[in-house]
């Protein structure tokens, strides 16, 4: 069955996850589809839904201002999101003007490590690679606190960098930027066994 991935594309880093996702379908040679999503028609046929890094002030008030909220909050596709989407996707947030989303149940502190300049890469074990995954924090978020539905995929000694709800899951760190598809292709592997 061809899927159809939707990725948010008023701000952030949307053609590194439009190139990784569709790189990753041509490797797993599934068929499929990645498009840019900016409205509620854009959203509606999509399987799956990203949610990429950037800034997450920004981007919860684009999700607002394109009446895209309540769509994003009731869709029933699956949702990968990174950095800024993992701020968003959680029910709490260190940050007053972001409103969160509330999917899965976290609470999540934006720039958890500083500003730019904090940003650096480090090599962390994530749940279901058989190797060490190669992340670029920048401007990062930690989760500080997980609800009982939600596992833990990924942490660092500062704090929870990777979690999954069911069909969801939420980087904090920028994987579309390393070159290795392995965790948009776990991503994919989830939405095949749909």
């Amino acid at each position: 069955m061809a899927v159809r991935i939707g990725v948010f594309a008023l701000q952030g880093d949307v053609h590194e996850h439009l190139h990784a996702f569709r790189t990753a379908l041509t490797k797993r040679e599934s068929p499929g589809e990645v498009v840019p999503v900016r409205n509620k028609r854009d959203l509606a046929p999509c399987d799956a839904f990203v949610i990429p890094g950037g800034e997450s002030t920004t981007i919860s008030r684009l999700i607002q201002k394109n009446d895209l909220f309540q769509e994003i909050r009731e869709y029933d596709g699956a949702i990968f999101a990174t950095c800024a989407g993992m701020v968003l996707l959680g029910n709490d947030t260190s940050d007053a003007r972001i409103q969160p989303l509330g999917i899965m149940d976290m609470g999540v502190e934006r720039n958890a490590f500083g500003r730019q300049k904090e940003s650096f890469e480090s090599d962390i074990e994530v749940k279901g690679l058989n190797s060490p995954f190669h992340a670029v924090f920048i401007r990062a978020p930690v989760v500080t606190r997980v609800g009982q539905e939600i596992e833990v995929l990924a942490r660092i000694p500062e704090g929870i960098v990777g979690v999954r709800k069911e069909l969801h899951i939420a980087f904090s760190f920028h994987p579309e930027l390393t070159g290795d598809l392995r965790l948009h292709e776990l991503f994919l592997e989830s939405l095949e066994l749909r």
